[in-house]
């Protein structure tokens, strides 16, 4: 049968996903398993280039792989692109990003140099992902609203509306973005972001068994 690895908010944790990647081992099928991120790769940790680096490995390494926009990597690409001036990315540790990029002055973005298969990364990133059995985003849905009609800004920003909801949404929706205690594993939706950056834990859920994998 094939499984889903579905991994939570990394921000900048190189060490957590190297070790979070040797863990799953041998018992993730590279040729037939999907391994799928939630989105949230950088700011705030010390190596979001470094994640970034390592991702893209992965996406070689393994035949399915699944990459999912995080409200970070949207606020970065709003900042290199001149879309807004940054106080948003910034506000929310872009900081660290921009550093990683080679920044010595991080609030000028055009000392920001973003190689090009990371840019690549960045804008092919997908807003959610669909199986039989499950839809993959990162913040979470809307209760009520078709999954093809939700806003762009819900499924990145949304928070207490979509995990209070006990709403149907005729799969089971696993998210990140709101940093939880320990995973949140109900009816409707499994939450897998243990706020890696903040001293927890790195997550990983194996789907359908719901297996959970921390470092």
């Amino acid at each position: 049968m094939e499984k889903i690895f579905a991994i939570g908010d990394i921000h900048g944790c190189l060490f957590k996903l190297e070790k979070l990647i040797s863990l799953l081992g041998n018992t993730i099928d590279r040729d037939n398993d999907t391994l799928l991120f939630i989105g949230d790769y950088i700011d705030r940790g010390p190596d979001p280039k470094g994640v970034v680096d390592f991702v893209l490995a992965l996406r070689a390494y393994f035949a399915r792989s699944v990459f999912l926009l995080g409200n970070h990597e949207d606020m970065f690409l709003n900042y290199i692109n001149g879309r807004e001036e940054g106080y948003m990315f910034f506000m929310n540790g872009g900081d660290a990003t921009a550093a990683s990029y080679g920044s010595q002055d991080p609030r000028d973005r055009g000392r920001i140099t973003v190689p090009e298969d990371h840019m690549e990364f960045f804008t092919t990133l997908l807003p959610f992902y669909e199986t039989e059995n499950y839809i993959f985003v990162h913040a979470g849905l809307r209760p009520g609203i078709p999954l093809k009609e939700q806003a762009a800004e819900d499924l990145i920003w949304i928070r207490y509306e979509f995990i209070r909801s006990s709403y149907d949404f005729g799969k089971t929706v696993v998210f990140g973005h709101t940093p939880l205690l320990e995973p949140l594993v109900e009816r409707n939706k499994i939450g897998i972001d243990t706020g890696a950056v903040y001293g927890g834990l790195l997550t990983c859920v194996e789907l359908p068994s719901q297996k959970i994998y921390q470092v």
